[in-house]
């Protein structure tokens, strides 16, 4: 089964603000980056997928996975 596209919130490509961004594709705008994220994370966990917030530079800053992990982290407390 392929897995579902994740949802990127991304500094605005065509100006101000941040965007939310599935496949590509500008789902949601905002002005601000905690609103964005938030619409984000609802986004993900309807899609059940993976949230990736990026930092201004473009750089991922945090990923939240929503859905079944196929990987998910190895406990180190044990």
């Amino acid at each position: 089964m392929p897995r579902k596209p994740g949802v990127h919130t991304v500094p605005n490509p065509n100006g101000k603000g941040w965007v939310n961004e599935i496949s590509g594709d500008i789902v949601s705008n905002h002005r601000r980056k905690d609103t964005a994220t938030e619409r984000g994370r609802d986004l993900a966990i309807e899609r059940q997928t993976e949230h990736s917030i990026h930092n201004l530079d473009g750089t991922i800053g945090r990923k939240n996975s929503y859905g079944n992990d196929t990987n998910p982290p190895k406990d180190k407390n044990r």
